[in-house]
């Protein structure tokens, strides 16, 4: 009776306590000043939301000064480059709603900037940004240039895609105002102290030499983009000395994984699987993420480029498990997103999901400068 009742015992109390979750409690290591979180809407532009997020952020860091840059802006001056690569590769090139880092800089060094309040990319009283129907039209478009049924390409085609651009998004400004100012796209870049050719993407994987720039093919990468590969551990040591030294970050990521969610406001990679689901409420033991394991992620398609987010913090859990602190452009509806719109990224995570990220040259520490030539 007495065994009976210590097995009983043991059941009740003991394996319990061994296999209990343990709900997140997070302590935050560093937080850097973003502006607030904001909705990209029915869009795929969480290249450019993210991207000038960062932007912001170093405006912050530059001049101290908070400014809403246009997001929009950004998309509405890309769009047509893409509609141009598209029709001259004969439609063998991307075209969608999608983009990278890199893309926003290069929108900046040739287009400059605006404030949201000079282009919000919302015409005729619209609240909320959907791109479903501009999209729709403007693939059409190109498939119709691309398929040349009149067997000699019109050079109409290009007025008919910004005309179609600035029905759905607006016409670009020549000038405007901002705090009793007039401004122009390119003068306002100016008082911003930002300087386009200044950000380098850094990625992590072992099909390329590392310390040199090779362009990664995946989908969005329609502008083909060069990035600098380094090692992982470098890659994650970079970002966190930008983060350490007041560097933000802008990240590019797969977010199709189960483990991420931006209801529950956390991104894992559990050791064991079945941990997955139960693991989005609280702390179970995750996977130490290798080279191999992420260059394996990334060539069978479970790695896939999917989401722009930007990286504002470090946080640790009550083990001392380190997080980052990721602005999501999804809103902050508390029922669909935790932390007021941000998704903590555990170490793991990031290390087997971060496809690249883009930072100040600044930001590199002196020996990683060094052997990038930066």
């Amino acid at each position: 009776m007495m065994r009976s009742l210590l097995i009983l015992f043991t059941i009740l109390f003991v394996f319990p306590a061994i296999h209990a979750q343990e709900p997140y409690q997070f302590t935050e290591v560093i937080d850097l000043e973003a502006t607030p979180v904001i909705s990209q809407g029915r869009t795929g532009t969480c290249w450019s939301f993210s991207s000038t997020s960062f932007l912001e952020s170093e405006i912050i860091r530059l001049t101290g000064k908070a400014i809403d840059l246009s997001e929009m802006y950004t998309v509405r001056n890309t769009y047509p480059k893409k509609a141009k690569n598209y029709v001259m590769r004969q439609g063998k090139a991307q075209f969608s709603e999608g983009g990278l880092a890199h893309d926003v800089m290069n929108s900046v060094k040739e287009f400059g900037l605006v404030p949201n309040e000079a282009f919000n990319g919302l015409p005729y009283g619209q609240e909320n940004h959907n791109h479903a129907e501009l999209v729709a039209v403007l693939e059409a478009m190109v498939k119709t240039y691309v398929d040349n049924p009149g067997r000699n390409l019109s050079a109409r085609w290009k007025p008919a895609i910004d005309a179609v651009l600035d029905i759905y998004l607006g016409e670009n400004p020549d000038s405007f105002t901002f705090e009793g100012k007039t401004y122009t796209p390119q003068s306002f870049l100016e008082i911003t102290k930002i300087d386009p050719t200044a950000y380098v993407t850094l990625t992590s994987f072992d099909h390329a030499p590392f310390y040199a720039q090779f362009i990664l093919n995946i989908p969005d990468n329609w502008s083909y983009g060069s990035m600098y590969n380094v090692p992982l551990d470098e890659m994650m040591a970079t970002m966190d000395h930008a983060l350490e030294n007041g560097y933000t970050v802008e990240l590019d990521c797969d977010v199709s994984e189960r483990t991420f969610s931006s209801k529950d406001g956390v991104a894992v990679i559990p050791a064991d699987e079945e941990n997955n689901i139960k693991a989005l409420q609280g702390v179970y033991p995750e996977k130490t993420i290798t080279q191999e394991n992420r260059q394996q992620a990334f060539e069978s398609f479970a790695t896939t480029d999917d989401h722009l987010m930007h990286v504002t913090g470090i946080l640790k859990d009550q083990n001392g498990t380190k997080y980052y602190k990721v602005k999501n452009s999804w809103g902050t509806d508390a029922n669909r997103n935790a932390h007021g719109g941000y998704v903590y990224f555990s170490e793991s995570y990031m290390r087997l999901k971060a496809i690249s990220i883009m930072i100040h040259q600044g930001a590199l520490d002196k020996e990683t400068a060094k052997k990038l030539n930066l």
